[in-house]
């Protein structure tokens, strides 16, 4: 039999245990090749550079109290040690709530990525500037894809931003009300 003072005990450990801590922080990875934007194939790229998306993404984030982490590597290891860091190996208040990744072409060949992503518990977003399933066939399978919140490609730099608003919504209860889009939109 348990007396009010446990109980109550009791009811606090798994109210704490239920609600979920929030940090406000998200992690931006991007991956090989990604810091070429601009410049590399504009005609299935664009011309938006990837610092021109990160600033706006970190502009938005900032705007609701979040702050986006940055990370953009060509390696493989380099870019699991970042995800092993921010979303599971830092101090609880550094480590993200929530992820947005463009894999890149490590999209058709990381075991490594999906399994560091995995290890984090964290929910993540894949987005593909380009509609990978409109390109070669070793584009179309993607390691990430079944393990992910949603998938968002085709639709170039938008699509980072779409990530990013989901998570503003779905995840830091922002209403959809008051995100502008207008600025989304601007393909300077």
């Amino acid at each position: 039999m348990t007396t009010p003072s446990q109980s109550a005990s009791s009811t606090e450990t798994s109210d704490q245990h239920i609600t979920k801590h929030l940090t406000h922080k998200l992690l931006l990875i991007n991956g090989v090749n990604l810091n070429l934007l601009g410049k590399r194939e504009p005609e299935i790229y664009g011309h938006t550079t990837l610092v021109d998306i990160e600033k706006r993404l970190i502009a938005r984030a900032a705007e609701y109290g979040i702050e986006l982490i940055c990370i953009q590597s060509n390696h493989e290891g380099q870019l699991v040690d970042e995800i092993q860091h921010y979303g599971l190996l830092a101090n609880a208040t550094e480590q993200v709530d929530a992820m947005i990744i463009n894999p890149a072409a490590f999209t058709h060949t990381s075991v490594a990525l999906r399994d560091a992503l995995l290890a984090t518990q964290k929910p993540f977003i894949e987005v593909h500037l380009s509609n990978v399933h409109a390109r070669e066939p070793f584009r179309h399978h993607s390691y990430l894809s079944d393990v992910a919140v949603g998938v968002i490609c085709g639709l170039g730099h938008l699509g980072y931003q779409m990530a990013l608003t989901y998570w503003l919504d779905n995840l830091y209860s922002v209403d959809m009300n008051d995100i502008d889009t207008h600025n989304f939109n601007r393909n300077d």
